[in-house]
């Protein structure tokens, strides 16, 4: 079945459905990895954007139950080179297309996608409608334009669940007899399952809270520390949350991750602006400024902090992205919070930043002797 997929700009590209007929509106944006496109589906990070893949062969090894990052798949649309016609993994219980199905999610294949991210890398991320009705293309080029697209829009609230709970039961927490280590609150703008993972290998007893409603109840937990989770959109359309941690960031321990780091930064007086296209992908070259050493890391974000607007005075960066020189990650130099905006839990892979769970388990520590 033929689908089109056509961007604000005008540009078409021609391709096939191997979902079957179906629509799809958002921000176009491209990841550069070679694997993980379950974990890639369902981080709710996506949520708002039709991501192309640039690796070309994309659904080889199929689907499982434990590559998952969240409770459903999460982009608007799914683009890719080329679906394999077989599936061959000894860990897969399905294939991409069905599943894809199952969430009434379009996936495309046979379109330039080299071609797109060029366009992509050159014009910046554009608002796009990917689409098996091709009779119109002007029609679908200024349903593209209309729509609102992401900057100053909560999209936290379209992936956040309506109650807190405990990892890795996803019980409600009012209900955890658990006896570990810490206990960690995780702020819920869109987390990824393995950063709960992360967490809880290291001897945590995880909550997680809705970032809205639940002050109260973090309060009476007294946890040892506290983690914003990543989420999707602009941090700017989630003022609630910014709040909450300027409340908060004199009491605990606090770790921001991705959409977190770019909260705290908001929460600290600093500003937040869109990236030309963003980066996605688990490849993504960062320098430890600390040690020197360069880490590849796994990301997915299109906005970040600026560091210019960081007080000097009472933050330092730890962390630079070595493509185009932003900022990665900083800490407080008074207050126990850190923060990267890449993924440390690293699903899918590398694992160069694993150790930032560890610091923060040594500032819980800390602050706990």
């Amino acid at each position: 079945m033929k689908a089109l997929l056509a961007l604000e700009d005008g540009t078409l590209f021609d391709g096939e459905s191997f979902t079957g007929a179906g629509e799809a509106l958002g921000e176009v944006v491209f990841n550069t990895s070679m694997t993980g496109y379950q974990e890639i589906l369902t981080d709710p990070s996506y949520k708002g954007q039709i991501v192309a893949m640039t690796y070309p062969l994309i659904g080889n090894y199929g689907i499982n139950p434990d590559d998952v990052e969240s409770a459903d798949i999460r982009v608007e649309g799914f683009i890719i080179k080329e679906y394999p016609p077989r599936v061959s993994n000894w860990r897969s219980k399905g294939d991409l297309a069905e599943y894809l199905q199952r969430s009434n999610v379009l996936g495309v294949e046979g379109i330039d996608t080299r071609a797109l991210t060029k366009r992509t890398r050159s014009v910046g991320a554009m608002k796009g409608i990917l689409s098996t009705d091709v009779s119109n293309p002007e029609a679908l080029v200024e349903k593209a334009r209309q729509w609102p697209g992401l900057v100053g829009v909560d999209m936290v609230e379209l992936v956040v669940g309506g109650r807190p709970y405990t990892w890795p039961e996803l019980i409600p927490a009012t209900e955890w007899k658990g006896n570990r280590r810490f206990r960690v609150a995780v702020y819920d703008y869109g987390a990824k399952y393995n950063i709960l993972r992360c967490l809880e290998k290291r001897g945590c007893e995880v909550i997680v809270l809705p970032p809205r409603g639940y002050d109260r109840l973090l309060d009476d937990l007294s946890p040892d520390g506290v983690v914003l989770s990543n989420g999707p959109g602009d941090p700017e359309g989630i003022p609630y949350a910014v709040e909450e941690v300027r409340r908060i960031l004199k009491r605990y321990p606090i770790f921001g991750i991705c959409m977190g780091q770019q909260v705290l930064g908001l929460a600290l007086g600093a500003r937040t602006y869109k990236l030309k296209f963003g980066h996605r992908g688990a490849n993504q070259p960062v320098m430890n400024l600390d040690t020197r050493k360069v880490e590849i890391t796994c990301q997915n974000h299109g906005f970040c902090v600026d560091p210019k607007s960081l007080d000097a005075s009472e933050v330092e960066i730890t962390h630079v992205n070595l493509n185009d020189g932003s900022l990665e990650g900083f800490r407080h130099k008074t207050l126990p919070a850190l923060s990267v905006q890449y993924h440390p839990e690293a699903s899918p892979g590398p694992h160069d930043a694993s150790y930032l769970f560890d610091r923060f388990i040594d500032m819980m520590q800390s602050r706990k002797s």
